[in-house]
């Protein structure tokens, strides 16, 4: 068992293109976004298990005798692990969780409860540590902040009961697991993930676990072997709304004009593939100008698409206007109806300009985070390489 801290972080995601088209079976491309959430797994000996998510503001701690007590048997061995919503209800009921819990927070709590058990019962006894969790991502947003959260909750806990080696040598300030152990951390993320969603995809963790890009299309994810990290504004407009009715609103439009709507999913697909093409050249060669072009009008072609599709919202359409007022190009990400939208970045742009564009969203009332995309998976750190702000966030200053 380690006795020093461990300090692991996971990106988020973002959609690039395929939104609403992959429920009908065309491709995604699904890409890491390097604003990440920051896990410190504290070893100790004090008797207790506490974990500290600052930025949903919970702070519990439980017995390791009392947990150590309870019978877990029926959540499974081995690779027997898959989560039933049956399961989910007799964790609740072991772990003391309201029946009722249906909330981020509450599920946040049942998913770490779920990896520690489930993960930890092969030791002799169930360790006794401190996980606190901050993140960059906002929660909600449909940037995989709960998927980066369970990539980072496997990866530190796997770890620390050895099911798979720490990587970090001396003197490194960062490191990566090898594919057969990324393999298990994604497996044991994906059991997370289903604790707080029920039924997700997979593609969120897998982006996380992994980096980079993937691709998505009818349940198979395959990684783009190599991917250029680009520059994007993201911007969340704040307008909350329902993945499920979007998918839904756009189920009905095709159903009522399938001449219209099937035409404009296969365009989405094409879209998604001609990406991947050009996101591969650039990543065989050095990028040049004209790619980005391409990319830019790819970008602007999905857009209406999605605004056919009926998903659009006009805190989206302000977005892509203030941003082509500066010369640049945006689409909403995720289901749209609101939510966020990514703006890229080319790379002779000055940065008076971009300052000029993130000020003139804000300015909209928006949230704007200057970032990159095809960020690496799950990583572990060095305390020294990490940034003041993420050590002291973590450290609950």
């Amino acid at each position: 068992m380690l006795s020093e801290a461990l300090l692991v972080s996971a990106p988020g995601k973002v959609i690039l293109h395929g939104e609403h088209a992959v429920v009908h079976g065309k491709v995604a491309l699904a890409v890491a976004l390097n604003l990440r959430t920051f896990l410190r797994l504290q070893p100790h000996s004090n008797g207790k298990v506490g974990l500290n998510l600052p930025n949903i503001g919970i702070k519990r701690a439980w017995d390791v005798a009392r947990l150590q007590m309870l019978d877990t048997s029926f959540l499974g061995q081995g690779d027997s692990i898959a989560l039933t919503p049956e399961k989910v209800e007799k964790l609740k009921e072991v772990a003391g969780v309201p029946e009722d819990c249906a909330n981020h927070e509450c599920l946040a709590v049942l998913a770490f409860l779920y990896l520690y058990l489930t993960i930890c019962r092969k030791q002799s006894a169930l360790p006794s540590l401190d996980i606190t969790v901050w993140s960059e991502l906002p929660t909600g947003a449909g940037l995989g902040s709960s998927a980066a959260y369970s990539v980072c909750l496997a990866a530190a806990l796997l770890t620390l009961c050895e099911e798979i080696p720490n990587p970090l040598k001396d003197g490194e300030a960062t490191s990566r697991w090898t594919a057969e152990d990324l393999e298990l951390i994604n497996k044991w993320a994906f059991q997370g993930e289903r604790v707080i969603h029920g039924n997700p995809s997979g593609v969120d963790n897998a982006v996380s676990t992994w980096g980079g890009a993937l691709r998505y299309q009818q349940g198979r994810i395959s990684s783009l072997k190599r991917s250029p990290a680009l520059k994007i504004l993201l911007t969340n407009t704040k307008v909350p709304r329902s993945t499920k009715a979007l998918v839904l609103s756009v189920r009905n439009r095709l159903l009522k004009f399938p001449e219209i709507v099937a035409p404009l999913l296969t365009s989405i697909d094409a879209i998604a593939l001609e990406c991947e093409r050009v996101l591969g050249e650039m990543a065989a060669a050095a990028p040049a100008p004209e790619h980005y072009l391409v990319l830019e009008e790819l970008i602007d072609m999905n857009q209406h698409h999605l605004n056919a599709l009926g998903v659009g919202h006009t805190s989206l359409d302000q977005l892509c206007q203030v941003t082509m007022a500066h010369g640049l190009h945006s689409k909403l990400t995720g289901a749209g109806g609101g939510g966020c939208g990514i703006t890229l970045l080319r790379p002779d742009l000055e940065e008076p300009e971009v300052e000029a564009t993130k000020q003139a969203l804000s300015g909209c009332g928006f949230d704007c985070w200057e970032t990159s995309i095809g960020a690496p998976g799950i990583s572990i750190h060095s305390a020294t390489s990490l940034d003041a702000p993420v050590r002291q966030a973590l450290d609950g200053l």
